[in-house]
């Protein structure tokens, strides 16, 4: 098909623009366009800038996406393309999530320096993570050791890993695959002991509500199961996101018309933890995350997200 210029919105990471290629090679596999018709623009974020504290203190994920949006809004951009895990649940009025692309290894990956395996490290080694999910399960498996804040991009957090200032990371596998780099794992965690974040492993594609051009360029490349599963995670984060800033995992499942979900939540030293799992159809997969959600809270109680905050 014919088009004018698509120009894709991104982070300037490597692991940012693996994922805009990778969305470009498919536009242009599904539409037979070549590469001169898609510009890759780089926008600096609030969330890249930000090094020395947590996200969470300094205003959530959206940090990620904030200047992004602002793009797509304006017209500077006609899609944005992001880590899926990395989208607040409430978008700007006038956009939307229009597609998730089939979605990668959900696990996450441990990098060790000094042990192969997480369980394997010594006590008091330090690992590094600047993830609240991540540092809560860490912590539930190795209260012994110590878990200390990591910022950075993926090359930034194994450059520094190689200089000893940690002695071990966790960084999702689906980014490791996507930049080449799988060979520096040196353990996968089990989803069922380590579960990932909502919305790992996918790379979601945001655009203007009621864009008939884009919604038409975006239709062939998007992943129907994905997409269902991701629906069913996000759903379980928007109805726990209001309430707190908690540790927690959540992953949905489809298989054919049937879907399966896991979720839980942690406090952050790990000695807390709540779960849910919940089954259903697939076309049901908001209510489904939704209601998982609010069982998951009404289960843990006020006290559990009022202890620490």
């Amino acid at each position: 098909m014919q088009t004018d210029l698509l120009r894709i919105g991104t982070r300037g990471s490597a692991l940012a623009l693996a994922q805009a290629e990778e969305t470009r090679a498919r536009l242009m596999a599904a539409h037979a366009l070549p590469q001169e018709a898609f510009e890759i623009v780089v926008i600096s974020t609030s969330g890249d800038r930000i090094q020395d504290r947590p996200l969470s203190e300094a205003g959530g994920k959206g940090l990620f996406t904030k200047e992004i949006e602002e793009a797509l809004l304006s017209g500077a951009i006609d899609i944005a393309v992001h880590s899926s895990k990395d989208m607040p649940t409430a978008l700007p009025e006038g956009l939307e999530l229009s597609c998730f692309l089939e979605r990668e290894d959900v696990r996450d990956a441990y990098i060790g320096r000094v042990a192969p395996k997480l369980l394997d490290l010594p006590e008091n080694a330090v690992i590094g993570s600047s993830s609240l999910r991540r540092q809560a399960l860490i912590r539930r498996l190795r209260p012994d050791i110590d878990v200390v804040l990591y910022r950075g991009n993926v090359q930034t957090r194994l450059r520094k890993l190689g200089e000893g200032v940690v002695d071990a990371t966790l960084l999702a596998n689906a980014g490791l695959k996507r930049l080449g780099l799988a060979h520096v794992i040196t353990e996968l965690l089990p989803v069922e002991t380590f579960p990932p974040a909502p919305g790992q492993g996918a790379i979601c594609i945001e655009s203007r509500i009621g864009d008939a051009r884009i919604g038409k360029l975006l239709e062939p490349i998007g992943h129907r199961a994905t997409t269902e599963a991701l629906t069913c995670e996000r759903a379980f984060l928007a109805t726990l996101d209001g309430s707190c800033r908690t540790p927690l995992a959540g992953h949905a499942q489809i298989d054919g018309d049937a879907l399966s979900f896991f979720g839980m939540i942690l406090s952050p030293d790990g000695r807390q933890v709540h779960e849910i799992r919940a089954e259903g159809r697939a076309g049901d997969a908001a209510s489904i995350g939704a209601k998982a959600g609010a069982d998951i809270r009404d289960r843990a109680g006020p006290a559990f997200f009022e202890s620490w905050s």
